[in-house]
């Protein structure tokens, strides 16, 4: 293979809009949390090829993505889902489940009501404690 059917990883993960900066793809393939081809990567100048299989953390997901293509530059959303496969789709619904509930719901007000007068603030603290 020639040098131009490879681009390096961090380069790719940027055009492919995984990560918002180059420097921020640098810093994640810098720290070691991403495998290239089931093998961790630490460098970020690690060359990328066609049918290679990458898995990070994306978020709370693991991600896992095979490259199809090799970017010519960083362009919209839809042009960067051409780049790659996703093997593992994040599923929408799966997060909303894993959030804890408050604890007590605070008091709903009417909009455009405006903030509570001197009787409400004494009703609100008569509901609150009762023994007062």
């Amino acid at each position: 293979m020639t040098e131009t059917e490879a681009q390096r990883l961090d380069k790719w993960l940027w055009c492919a809009r995984f990560f918002k900066s180059r420097a921020l793809a640098t810093k994640a393939v810098g720290a070691g949390k991403l495998r290239l081809s089931g093998k961790v990567v630490a460098k970020s100048h690690q060359l990328v090829r066609p049918g290679d299989v990458l898995t990070f953390p994306q978020g709370p997901h693991i991600r896992v993505v095979k490259v199809l293509i090799l970017a010519e530059r960083r362009g919209p959303a839809p042009e960067a889902q051409l780049l790659f496969e996703d093997l593992s789709p994040i599923d929408a619904d799966a997060g909303k489940g894993d959030r804890p509930k408050p604890a007590a719901t605070p008091a709903q007000r009417d909009p455009g009501a405006g903030r509570p007068t001197k009787r409400d603030r004494r009703l609100i603290d008569h509901f609150r404690s009762p023994d007062k």
